[in-house]
């Protein structure tokens, strides 16, 4: 089964944050834990991580009950 995710009109949450070390920017997808990649810019984060999840879907359980994104927020504490 081939979930290719420009012809499916299912959406994912990515969180996008930026390695400070090597600068590549490191996309997961919070409804399927465990999906992420890696790249050096965005456009490449974007192709990559639809590879990821288009792989992902190949071996998933459809009957597993997966997270649902809610939001985020940035919260303030002592540090």
């Amino acid at each position: 089964m081939n979930h290719n995710i420009l012809n499916n009109s299912r959406a994912f949450t990515m969180i996008v944050e930026q390695d400070p070390e090597s600068g590549w920017y490191v996309g997961e997808v919070v409804e399927l834990p465990g999906c992420f990649t890696q790249a050096p810019d965005l456009s490449s984060l974007e192709k990559n991580i639809e590879e990821a999840i288009s792989l992902y879907l190949d071996v998933a359980d459809p009957d597993e009950e997966r997270p649902i994104f809610i939001g985020a927020w940035r919260v303030t504490a002592p540090a």
